[in-house]
């Protein structure tokens, strides 16, 4: 391969990441400090969150770094080149058995930690899976994860065993996996998950409706997903876009919280829809994966890495490994980065779901009634901020409230 080339692309791409997130993402909203107190929560209520994340997260930790550790024992090492080899014999077929193995392998080696983390869902009223339900979950994550991580793989050995130019054609190939991913997404992937439903007729669907069509958003209908076989925790959602767009809200939103918050929530959503953030997230994913596999064929083209991982290139089927190894830490590294956008993209759906309803008291009774049920960090520190915060603190969701 040409890897001056491949580093020029890799500086475009990226170069072409950074303008978009200027472009697309917006700028931090200012919310001002709050103290979990000053926002409302007791003593009590705090204390509990904070046994509860003082439990889960060394769990969460702990599956972090023993799922990198495993990950490399069998990427850097020729052992696992040797445990692909001795499942097929082709290529198609080391990547395809590789890669459901692999992924069932990474699963397995952090399951001892995924029953404890559930066990810690049930002790405080979080999750309400039996283990049967629970192992069922367990499975088809397997399953869709290893579906999605196979058709990319294939593609790039597939192309890399038939031009020395597979790193542009893999990465064009990778951004348009993630763009029919996110559009199929909600037809294919979310279904095997939850089943889900039109919200009966009455008034709550006449209100959200009218709702959004005094936004300017079409929506044809509002989903309701049965959350509640596997969780107490209220929420809703956007995914898909164009004709796969769907609003859903959790049953448990619909049952728990007046109506009034129900509105407010689904307000949030409808400003994820009118300002195309699903649009903009598969947009900057595909770019970034884009990039990422020109990275990704620059470390494949160093020689002692393939010696060490034991294969004598990317074209051989006992390859998968060490890309999924690659494409581990490299979603680890990019995940602060991705969590830093989504917080932002969250801040401006919470601003426009102020300014929609107009109501910024319930929009903090809906922040609180949240913060309680899901067990809500009121405090996060900055590591874990960082790492796992997909959206503002529950404070800093008050904060912007009483700010308005």
């Amino acid at each position: 391969m040409n890897r001056r080339a491949a580093a020029y692309a890799t500086s475009g791409l990226v170069l072409a990441l950074g303008v978009l997130l200027v472009l697309l993402v917006p700028a931090a909203v200012t919310t001002g400090d709050l103290t979990p107190a000053a926002a409302g929560f007791t003593p009590a209520q705090v204390a509990r969150e904070v046994a509860f994340h003082d439990a889960v997260r060394p769990v969460s930790y702990g599956a972090l770094v023993l799922g990198l550790v495993s990950a490399a024992v069998l990427g850097l090492t020729p052992l696992g080149a040797q445990l692909v080899g001795r499942l097929a014999r082709g290529w198609f077929l080391q990547v395809l058995f590789g890669t459901l193995v692999l992924t069932a392998l990474a699963r397995l080696v952090v399951l001892p930690l995924s029953v404890r983390r559930e066990r810690v869902l049930r002790e405080v009223g979080l999750s309400s899976q039996d283990w049967q339900s629970w192992a069922v979950d367990v499975l088809k994550g397997i399953g869709v994860d290893a579906a999605l991580s196979a058709l990319a793989l294939l593609a790039v050995v597939g192309l890399a065993r038939r031009t020395r130019q597979w790193w542009a054609w893999a990465a064009l190939s990778t951004a348009g996996l993630v763009i029919a991913g996110s559009f199929a997404y909600p037809l294919v992937v979310e279904p095997v998950f939850n089943e889900v439903r039109p919200l009966p007729a009455g008034a709550l669907r006449e209100e959200l409706l009218a709702l959004a069509g005094r936004d300017g958003v079409p929506v044809d209908d509002v989903l309701v997903a049965d959350a509640s076989r596997r969780t107490t925790a209220l929420n809703a959602y956007v995914s898909g876009f164009g004709s796969s767009r769907r609003l859903v809200v959790y049953d448990t939103l619909v049952t728990q919280a007046p109506p009034a918050e129900v509105a407010l929530v689904v307000a949030h959503e409808l400003g994820h829809t009118k300002a195309r953030d699903v649009v903009t997230g598969t947009l900057l994913g595909a770019v970034g994966a884009a990039a990422a596999v020109c990275a990704l064929a620059l470390l494949l083209s160093w020689p002692p890495l393939l010696r060490r991982a034991g294969v004598p290139g990317v074209g051989d089927g006992r390859v998968v490994a060490l890309l999924l190894l690659l494409v581990t830490v490299g979603t680890q590294l990019a995940g602060p980065g991705a969590n830093l956008v989504s917080r932002r993209l969250e801040a401006r759906a919470d601003v426009h779901a102020l300014e929609l309803t107009g109501d910024a008291a319930v929009f903090e009774q809906a922040q609180r009634r949240l913060a309680l049920t899901n067990l809500s960090d009121l405090e996060p520190n900055a590591f874990a901020y960082a790492l796992f915060a997909t959206h503002p603190s529950t404070t800093e969701r008050i904060a912007l409230a009483r700010r308005r």
